[in-house]
């Protein structure tokens, strides 16, 4: 039987995740074809902060090598813009030249960083901050220059001021309202953020009004304010959010609204031409996240593969982030309003806050600072509106309190069901990670990160996979080492240099080197 031409617009991660699943339930119904603007093979976009703080390199972010795609015998495409879709006679056209017949289309063009039409937006040292050639532009501006501004106090605002503070900048974010990450924090939270953030020697203009930005022989040179203030700025970072890339399937006759229009089943209104991602408006409702993202995948594969089943009907979000070493996770309405209760713990000097919002006797938001363990756990309840008359008065105290958890919490794993997510940063649930242990014969962290990705990204969830590897392999689990390495350079395990350090009484980090 002669395969089928899919053709792919955008080598990101929602994309090749629908060719992922794709490949697992019907690796031979398609030629896959795939068009990517960057130099490079699918990374992790989360992962571009630890790049630019220096912790991690660019081969580390590396979702889907070069490899991987010549033995799935799929044809890609790198530096190769798509500008053009011929829906008459099936044909997609990039700038390059390139071109390819599709029987079926995915777009996944992502999103784009929104500019702020200030005047001098177009001076050199202005960026947004959305791809490696924006890290890589921030790395060698920060060799050059001392004075950085970060526009936009959200997530990726306060990751690249962090990334240029380590990358020697004096760096000051600017943000328009009151308090840091207001869609994912209350004010308590966001004022512990920037207090944590502050001692870390990043500078915070809040409720701050951009005007103009100024310039110097081409260069931007400071930042004015509506309030009269002036701020040197060498490099300006835009981080003020991201808008759905669709003006490709726009200028295809396809039917847009803030946003690729999808059903469903992730079918636009051409039905030979599917859409997923950051690029799409399902329900009216455009999602940033990657859960919501890799939910459309899988449901987008299912009716690409021809099996015709599963729907995408929007996604219940929960944000769990990690902020220049500090946890943060918040879900639902956590604001609170009308005939709502707070359920509050908070730990100033040990640096915890957790907030339950309940109503009815069910929770429906939560934020958590510093402490997010039980994060899942609520979120859980969250979804499935369960009633927490019951448990309220152990609630505040997490999973745990609720008795006996047996060994290294293991209990706790196990009793989370197959859907709750444990990867944020690769949108992996549970259930993924039992099956890969189970179906591939996976004993350690390794192998479930090499097969699965759980845990490969920002290390916060490698504990929770843990527990799910032992309570899968009961007593054919082997904990690893704790004699690990402290790092590539020495054999010396963590507590080999602590007892060094305490044995010689080392004050500073010169001498323990």
């Amino acid at each position: 039987m002669k395969k089928m031409n899919l053709v792919v617009v955008g080598n990101g991660m929602a994309g090749m995740r629908v060719v992922e699943e794709l490949l697992k339930i019907a690796p031979d119904i398609y030629d896959i074809t795939v068009f990517g603007d960057e130099p490079y093979p699918n990374y992790n976009r989360i992962m571009l902060s630890p790049v630019l703080a220096n912790e991690q390199t660019i081969d580390d972010i590396i979702l889907n090598t070069r490899e991987w795609y010549a033995e799935n015998n799929i044809t890609l495409h790198t530096n190769a813009r798509v500008n053009k879709i011929d829906r008459v006679n099936r044909i997609v056209y990039a700038e390059d030249g390139t071109s390819a017949e599709y029987d079926r289309l995915l777009l996944a063009t992502g999103s784009k960083p929104f500019m702020l039409p200030l005047p001098g937006a177009d001076l050199q040292g202005v960026l947004g901050y959305r791809d490696i050639k924006d890290t890589n532009d921030m790395i060698e501006a920060a060799k050059q220059y001392k004075h950085a501004v970060v526009i936009g106090g959200g997530l990726l605002g306060l990751e690249a001021a962090n990334g240029l503070k380590i990358q020697g900048m004096d760096v000051t974010v600017v943000h328009k309202n009151e308090w840091l990450l207001e869609r994912q924090l209350d004010k308590t939270a966001g004022k512990m953020l920037q207090k944590s953030l502050e001692a870390k020697g990043l500078h915070f203009l809040l409720q701050k009004d951009t005007e103009a930005l100024l310039g110097k022989d081409g260069r931007v040179s400071a930042v004015k304010f509506k309030d009269g203030e002036v701020v040197p700025a060498d490099l300006v970072v835009m981080a003020v959010g991201i808008r759905p890339n669709f003006a490709l399937a726009e200028s295809a006759g396809i039917y847009c609204n803030r946003g690729i229009v999808v059903n469903d089943t992730m079918q636009t209104y051409d039905p030979r031409v599917y859409a997923v991602g950051e690029c799409v408006s399902h329900r009216g409702m455009s999602y940033g996240l990657v859960a919501p993202l890799f939910e459309m995948a899988k449901v987008c594969a299912t009716h690409l593969a021809n099996f015709g089943i599963g729907l995408y009907k929007g996604s219940v979000t929960s944000t769990k982030l990690k902020v220049t070493g500090i946890d943060l996770f918040s879900a639902g309405d956590f604001s609170g309003g009308e005939d709502t209760e707070e359920i509050v713990l908070h730990d100033a000097v040990g640096g915890v806050y957790k907030k339950l919002v309940i109503k009815d006797d069910k929770i429906i938001g939560s934020v958590l600072y510093g402490d997010t363990a039980d994060g899942a756990w609520y979120f859980q309840m969250l979804r499935d509106s369960k009633p927490i008359h019951e448990i309220r008065d152990h609630l505040m105290f997490g999973q745990d309190s609720l008795g006996n958890t047996g060994h290294q919490g293991q209990d706790k794993a196990a009793a989370m069901t197959d859907e709750m997510e444990v990867c944020g940063c690769n949108g992996v649930c549970k259930g993924t990670i039992v099956k890969a242990i189970q179906e591939k014969g996976l004993f350690t962290i390794d192998d479930v990160k090499k097969q699965t990705k759980a845990g490969s990204s920002c290390g916060s969830c490698v504990g929770l996979v843990e527990q799910i590897l032992a309570s899968t392999l009961g007593g054919g689990y082997a904990p690893p080492s704790s004699a690990k390495s402290i790092c590539g350079c020495t054999d010396k395990s963590h507590e080999m240099v602590r007892e060094e350090i305490r044995t010689h009484k080392y004050l500073n980090i010169p001498d323990a080197m």
